[in-house]
């Protein structure tokens, strides 16, 4: 847990200097979220537990076999001039051969590399999933708030048509059409109310906390350029996507994989050693009667004669890189796919967000023109409420538009692996 910690706080750095500015001012709560998920989330915890295992292989496989321990008790000793044979001990290693246990420690450290990169995938991933329902909710408490205000404005044309019609001025027909305006935004901020507790819910299960709890949104969001043009993204992309640097320690786990198929068709080796427990001859003179004896060493070597199975290991491995290359440039042309699609994005958020903010400054004027009008004669109230309208759609559109782009920039940070 304390290597888990140490790593979210280090790449937790990046956060900072990543190209979507979260912690520019606007964004200044969502930094301190994601550093709460990456800490709390059960999904991540569960890939950096993952890659934890595949480390512990490494040193598994690096190891030589165990050495093998043998016993035996002679029921009939074994008569010799020094005395007879008892017992017998025995020890053996078996070393295969030279570089077949660095191969496999390095196929086991290339997929342990690719695992990392599969939760560093997964926490970028978690990222752009706490980034998105953040401005989800923000849309929500925008969309809550200009309604309300919408409202406020309503009641305050119904109380203008009311003083108008009890002087003549104006026909029933205005205050029952400010009814109908209100009657309207009252179900529309209903919905929005209940989709705000529904993202307020979701979000708060990303940071694994209770759903109840509190979210913090700035009073505007804000929202930047992209660092650099169209093909510079693409290529940082193919360079510093998680998903392709796996693919490519995979690869990597491959060809080593080759490698130590080759030298298991490779001789084998063994050094023993003996020691037998012998007892005194009655009737020997010798020097050495009754010594045990030990006897070293004893070397072995295995030699594989069947080469079918070190060939179809061989193959096997070769074949497992070509599927993975495919697998790679696949993964390339999806990207490339998701990318253009995730521009398009950014682009048409960026169009609506100039073209929302030009046609709610239009509409407002045009609504006080209108207001002023219908202040001194009772003509236009029609177009009043549908300019109102108008102008309640804008803004709407301008938060969502807002919002679209800060998404398309955070997935865009998702595919560059921040």
């Amino acid at each position: 847990m304390f290597i888990y910690r140490y790593i979210l706080i280090f790449t937790s750095f990046f956060l900072l200097i990543s190209f979507d500015g979260i912690a520019q001012k606007g964004n200044e709560y969502l930094e301190d979220y994601l550093v709460i998920a990456a800490e709390n989330n059960n999904g991540l915890k569960e890939k950096f537990n993952d890659y934890m295992a595949a480390v512990e292989k490494i040193h598994q496989v690096g190891a030589l076999p165990d050495p093998q321990f043998a016993f035996g008790y002679f029921i009939q000793p074994v008569e010799t001039r020094v005395g007879s044979q008892k017992a017998t001990f025995g020890l053996k290693q078996a070393f295969p051969w030279f570089g077949s246990l660095s191969a496999k420690k390095d196929i086991a450290s290339e997929l342990a590399k690719a695992k990392y990169e599969l939760f560093e995938n997964s926490k970028s991933n978690l990222f752009f999933e706490v980034k998105t329902a953040f401005y989800n909710y923000y849309f929500m408490e925008k969309a809550i708030q200009i309604t309300k205000d919408n409202m406020e404005i309503l009641r305050i044309f119904k109380n203008l048509s009311l003083v108008k019609i009890e002087s003549g001025n104006a026909s029933i027909v205005d205050e029952l059409r400010v009814e109908l305006e209100l009657n309207d935004l009252e179900n529309q901020l209903a919905l929005f109310i209940d989709t705000k507790n529904v993202f307020r819910v979701s979000f708060n299960n990303l940071l694994n906390r209770d759903v109840f709890e509190v979210i913090n949104v700035p009073e505007k969001l804000s929202h930047n350029e992209l660092p650099f043009d169209k093909v510079t993204m693409l290529d940082s992309i193919y360079n510093f996507n998680h998903e392709i640097k796996s693919m490519d320690h995979k690869l990597n786990a491959f060809l080593n994989r080759e490698t130590a198929a080759k030298k298991e068709g490779l001789p084998k080796f063994n050094i023993g050693l003996n020691y037998i427990v012998v007892g005194k001859n009655p009737s020997s003179t010798a020097s050495d009667n009754g010594d045990d004896a030990f006897l070293f060493p004893s070397i072995g070597v295995s030699i594989p004669i069947y080469r079918k199975k070190y060939k179809a290991m061989i193959k096997e491995a070769q074949y497992m890189q070509e599927s993975e290359t495919a697998k790679k440039e696949n993964k390339k042309n999806t990207l490339s796919t998701v990318f253009e699609n995730t521009y398009k994005d950014f682009n048409d958020g960026d169009r609506r967000i100039k073209l929302n903010k030009k046609q709610s400054d239009i509409a407002k004027k045009v609504l006080d023109v209108l207001i002023t009008s219908y202040s001194t004669n009772s003509k236009d109230f029609e177009e009043v409420l549908r300019i109102e309208r108008q102008l309640l759609t804008y803004k709407l559109a301008y938060q969502k538009a807002l919002t679209d782009k800060n998404a398309a920039i955070a997935f865009m940070n998702y595919l560059l692996g921040n």
